[in-house]
């Protein structure tokens, strides 16, 4: 990495200026920052030749500062990089398939910060398998690992003591779930829908969703008074019920994804020269999903990350997903396509029925999930706040007082 400003180096030492900035990797230069058109590429490539030698002669990297005097290049001072990070070890923490896109990671596109990785992902872990508990009377622990700090999930492999253990202790309703939310969903989404997966839907909607509401309405209202221990309690109460959340809509929410593909199997065998394989366009602008983000959206589970509400408030236009407009149009589209679908079909009244049942309990699901995803992060602005006044920091945002850390 090679830093230049124009004049002395003092403007860049103490911080009044920043500089132009250009990153070499063999013989490719790439500038990530233009301020003052120090240096040109030829002295870039000089700069970091120059680098290259001083680090073989030490013996190991070296930060230098160096100067222009014409066409002279000067070496000012070498010392050992003293910061390097570790060395980098993907080795992975325990047996099985470990990935980043199961379950959390779907929601941490980044690397966790410490405090997430520390405190709140761990409450998550813990709701997550007391809503667990409190549907199927058991748990079967997933197991995460941050690894090098990305979060890292691998599908349970119980063995058959433990395994025998969680059935006994379910008494019979872990075997339901399993069947019917991860099975049965694939092929007879109707009959899952009845048999589990309507009355998990109605249970978040109806004892959940207002508990998890009515928690951060009223941890806000205290928020001014609260102690530090108090607002330790908030935090860990706000995370644990979201990892309660995250149970529904990984089962029930979750479900929209199978009932999805089995809609686009139904898609490829029947209806091929209206979807082109594709069943997307028969759940887009569905009533009750909503154009746009909630001011709580978030990029990231990680509250260092601010919500779209505060993007928007910093004068950007936050976040967004669709205009009123484009959403309409979808709904436009999809309805065509439905009538496009049946027209074909109307020949096989049989075959007609299970596309108008199946792209029922489709769409339902689709806008469930769309539901139930919207509000897993009502809690995140009062979680930052928590977070800012436990730094004590009341004129930064939680975003700009870790803003500095580099990668």
């Amino acid at each position: 990495v090679v830093t230049a400003v124009r004049g002395l180096g003092e403007r860049l030492v103490s911080g009044e200026a920043v500089g132009d900035e250009w990153t070499v990797h063999a013989d490719r230069i790439e500038q990530r920052r233009s301020e003052e058109n120090a240096i040109d590429d030829a002295q870039v490539r000089a700069v970091a030749e120059l680098a290259n030698r001083v680090a073989a002669q030490a013996g190991r990297p070296q930060d230098i500062e160096w100067a222009t005097a014409g066409d002279r290049l000067v070496l000012l001072q070498a010392r050992p990089m003293t910061a390097l990070p570790s060395p980098v070890d993907w080795t992975p923490p325990g047996p099985g398939l470990w990935m980043r896109n199961f379950r959390l990671g779907e929601w941490l596109p980044e690397a966790m910060t410490p405090l997430f990785a520390d405190w709140l992902l761990p409450r998550i872990e813990d709701g997550y398998l007391a809503g667990m508990r409190g549907t199927v009377g058991t748990t079967v622990a997933f197991r995460y690992a941050a690894i090098n700090g990305w979060y890292y999930n691998a599908l349970p492999m119980p063995s058959p003591g433990p395994l025998a253990r969680a059935l006994l202790e379910s008494r019979g309703r872990l075997v339901p779930v399993v069947a019917n939310a991860l099975i049965r969903v694939s092929r007879n989404p109707v009959a899952a829908d009845r048999a589990i997966l309507d009355g998990m839907y109605r249970q978040w909607r109806d004892e959940l969703l207002p508990r998890y509401r009515k928690l951060v309405i009223d941890a806000d209202a205290a928020l001014d008074h609260a102690d530090p221990p108090r607002l330790c309690a908030i935090v860990d109460r706000i995370g644990h019920t979201v990892g309660e959340y995250l149970w529904y809509l990984s089962i029930v929410g979750g479900s929209a994804w199978k009932i999805e593909a089995r809609l686009t199997r139904f898609c490829r065998d029947h209806l091929d020269t209206v979807t082109h394989g594709n069943a997307q366009v028969l759940l887009r602008g569905l009533p009750g999903t909503e154009p746009g983000l909630p001011p709580h959206a978030v990029h990231s589970l990680d509250w260092y990350h601010p919500t779209a509400g505060e993007l928007a408030g910093d004068g950007g236009t936050g976040p967004g997903l669709e205009t009123p407009d484009r959403h309409e149009q979808l709904g436009h589209d999809r309805r065509a396509t439905e009538t496009a679908c049946r027209d074909v079909l109307a020949a096989n009244p049989k075959l007609l029925r299970r596309f108008d049942v199946l792209l029922e309990v489709a769409q339902r699901y689709a806008v469930i999930r769309e539901e139930q995803a919207r509000d897993l992060t009502l809690g995140w602005p009062l979680l930052r706040r928590c977070a800012h006044r436990l730094g004590g920091a009341d004129h930064l945002g939680l975003g700009e007082a870790a803003g500095h850390v580099d990668d």
